[in-house]
């Protein structure tokens, strides 16, 4: 089996590329850590949306809707505001048409590549983000901290790590998702009409008119519900919704099928995630996001408990982290 990490290029852009056996995968450290590729070359699988090269200025513009960008805090905050311990933290308001802050301040600007390399089983690359007064992100969120995102490729597939540790001497709100963008179809032969996919959500939160959650749920609709147990397509409908999460047997996971190819891609997210958006471009066939989420969209403006809404608050010294997994499992014919 080849492995293999090394620094190249992707569409011009500076990347590192991990290889192991079938799979590779490639990363874009001066874009936001943004890993735009993963891909199993015997079956020309391509499981991520990726930008081709005439794509890249729009995709550089906003680096939202292709690969796995990093959420930094994620998705909408009313009015810009983000209330923290006695203090508002104003965030600038980047969709008008809200009003709101839209998707945090790490998906668009350099992270630093600490190490890469590979061993006889599998390829890796940590990248790290380290925010201190003077940073593009401190000016928003003035906490000393590190972001630290390691991702390994072997024989069972794409592995993810991240954590933050909070190295300054007050509390800091932890808030991570990943905007996810999953081609369907992936395969080269297969339409988007031979995918169905499941989802472990749980309640759908209720949406205002600006995109923040009311607090209160909404009942799910019978096809939403088949989300629970899979089944179906990932174009049913229009959805821009939002939904706690509800592990299954002890794991958070989105799993596509590809009926036609006979393969399941399985996205196991780690528990942490306690909340679950989920995009589809208006049912647009092609690609959808299914985004995992520590928060509840706009959490420090919610009366709600912490726990419940994923208002995380990590103490001076601390580390927190979580891992997922992308892989596929050949469905017997």
């Amino acid at each position: 089996m080849t492995v293999k990490a090394y620094e190249g290029t992707f569409q011009g852009e500076k990347a590192v590329w991990l290889q192991a056996g079938r799979y590779e995968a490639a990363v874009l450290p001066e874009i936001g850590a943004n890993l735009i590729a993963f891909r199993d070359n015997e079956k020309e699988y391509r499981f991520l949306r990726e930008p081709s090269l005439d794509e890249m200025e729009a995709f550089k513009a906003r680096p939202i809707i292709h690969g796995i960008p990093v959420l930094f805090p994620p998705n909408r905050y009313e009015d810009g505001k983000f209330p923290w311990k006695g203090n508002v933290f104003q965030f600038p308001i980047n969709e008008p048409k809200t009003g709101n802050h839209l998707h945090g301040f790490v998906h668009d600007i350099p992270w630093a590549v600490e190490k890469f390399g590979e061993d006889e089983s599998e390829s890796r690359v940590t990248l790290a983000l380290r925010v201190r007064e003077g940073h593009s992100v401190y000016t928003y969120l003035p906490f000393d901290f590190t972001i630290r995102l390691t991702y390994v490729l072997n024989e069972f597939g794409l592995h993810q790590h991240i954590s933050v540790h909070n190295e300054g001497q007050e509390a800091m709100p932890c808030l991570i998702a990943y905007h996810t963008t999953i081609n369907a179809p992936f395969a080269p032969n297969s339409q988007a009409s031979d995918y169905s996919f499941k989802m472990t959500i749980g309640e759908r939160w209720e949406m205002s008119e600006r995109m923040l959650p009311t607090g209160e749920y909404q009942p799910l609709s019978e096809e939403e519900a088949k989300m629970k147990t899979g089944g179906l397509s990932p174009f049913f409908e229009s959805m821009d919704n939002h939904y706690t999460t509800a592990p299954q047997n002890g794991r958070n996971y989105m799993e596509l099928t590809d009926s036609r190819a006979g393969v399941k891609l399985v996205y196991d997210v780690g528990t942490s995630y306690k909340q679950w958006m989920i995009w589809n471009n208006g049912a647009a066939e092609g690609f959808f996001c299914p985004e995992p989420q520590m928060n509840l969209v706009n959490a420090p403006n919610v009366d709600l408990p912490a726990d419940q809404i994923g208002l995380v608050s990590l103490e001076p010294g601390e580390v927190w982290g979580e891992s997922a997994r992308l892989y596929t499992i050949e469905l017997k014919k």
